[in-house]
Order: structure tokens, then C-alpha cells, then sequence
């Protein structure tokens, strides 16, 4: 299945920084990286305000480059209750972002990833960002961690999206 041309915005979600990026697909298993950048919220500002800055900017790169699809990390217990209720309300405004544009959303797991990019789902930050490097041909690695975790999300997505493609044709879309 060719889907040459297939525009996906990956987001790796965070309160403090979150990863947003734009790549392309391109012929076979080339990705053309289109953008990169992390957006920050202050911590010492109200709950709200921070998911408002996060949902504003979604949008506006949701706007400028017109994703046809968005790659998300999916909230995972990390040991910190705080810290994956925090993870989750972004995740939240940034997936109701694609809603209100309709457009559609799928969830990985950071060892989905790690399995996709690396081959290894227990890959570490440095090997990944590495990968992440090579893979799209950048003259330098991107920072920070996040920049390179939503390329990542936006790689995996492009490599997958064949399979999942595939499976819709059949009638039996996963749940993302």
C-alpha cells in the first residue's frame, strides 16, 4: 500500500515540554522531516492556563501544517500518579486539538516506538535519538529528548500506517 505523501504530526505529550513535529512520507520507507519543536509551560502557572498554551499551539501546527494524521504517546503508569494525571489532561486537549479538525488520532506505547525505530522496544533516549537522526538524514541531533521523541511517534506512525491501512480496507480499524 503506497501512501506516498501521507503528512503526520507526532506529539510527545508533557505539561512542562511537549515534543510536536511534521514529517512526510515519502517513496517505500523514506521520511521527509517537515518540522520539530517543543512547546513549554511554566510550571508555577495554573492547570488551566498550561492546557490552554498546549491546546493553542496544537492547533496552530495543526493549522500551518495541515496533518492528515496525528501520532500520540499513550499515557502509561510511570510511578508517578501526579505525574501520568498531568501527562493524560494534555494528552487530552491535544487529542480534542485533532478532533475539532477532524482529524484522526493514533495512540503508541514508548516500546512501540522504541520496537519500530531501534528494533529494540527497550531502547534508551540516546540510542533512540540517534536512530531518530539517522533515519531522517538530519545534520544534527534534534533537542531536546521531546523534539526527537515526536519525530519518533510521527516515524513509527509512517511505517505502520501500510498494516493499518490495510486493516480498514478489510473492515476491522483498531482502536487507537
Amino acid at each position: 500500500m503506497n501512501l506516498e505523501g501521507l503528512r503526520v504530526m507526532g506529539i510527545d505529550p508533557g505539561l512542562t515540554r511537549c515534543g510536536l513535529s511534521v514529517v512526510q512520507a515519502g517513496r517505500g520507507r523514506a521520511i521527509i522531516p517537515v518540522s520539530v519543536g517543543v512547546v513549554r509551560t511554566p510550571s508555577g502557572h495554573e492547570l488551566t492556563e498550561r492546557l490552554l498554551r498546549l491546546s493553542k499551539a496544537a492547533q496552530e501546527w495543526m493549522d500551518d501544517y495541515n496533518p492528515d494524521v496525528v501520532a500520540i504517546e499513550r499515557v502509561f503508569e510511570r510511578g508517578n500518579v501526579s505525574t501520568v494525571i498531568q501527562t493524560a489532561h494534555a494528552v487530552g486537549v491535544l487529542m480534542l486539538a485533532a478532533a475539532e479538525r477532524n482529524v484522526p488520532v493514533y495512540s503508541y506505547t514508548p516500546s512501540e516506538v522504541k520496537k519500530a525505530i531501534s528494533g529494540n522496544g527497550r531502547a534508551d533516549k540516546k540510542q533512540m535519538t540517534a536512530m531518530i537522526t539517522r533515519i531522517l538524514g538530519l545534520s544534527e541531533a534534534p533537542k531536546p529528548a521531546d523534539a526527537a521523541d515526536a519525530l519518533a511517534l510521527a516515524v513509527c506512525h509512517c511505517w505502520r500506517a501500510p498494516a493499518l491501512a490495510r486493516t480498514q480496507q478489510q473492515g476491522a480499524w483498531p482502536s487507537s
